[in-house]
C-alpha cells in the first residue's frame, strides 16, 4: 500500500506530528531538522522510521 502525508508537508523541525493517508498519526521521536515544502509527499515507514519523499534521510517516529 501507497502512503502519502495527508496534506502539506513542510519537513522535520524536531518535533513534528505526521498524519498519512491511512489515518495513522506518528511522532518524531530523534531530533533532525530539515526544511522542504511538499504537498502530498510519499511516504515509507519501515524499522520505526519514516522516509517522505524528497527528504535527504529517514527519521526515527512513534505512532500516537
Amino acid at each position: 500500500m501507497t502512503l502519502y502525508i495527508d496534506g502539506e508537508w513542510s519537513g522535520w523541525s524536531g518535533d513534528t506530528i505526521v498524519q498519512l493517508t491511512d489515518g495513522s498519526v506518528w511522532r518524531q521521536s530523534e531530533y533532525y531538522y530539515e526544511y522542504r515544502y511538499a504537498y502530498r509527499p510519499k511516504a515509507i515507514i519501515f524499522d520505526g522510521k519514516l522516509m517522505v519523499e524528497g527528504m535527504n534521510k529517514p527519521v526515527g517516529v512513534r505512532r500516537l
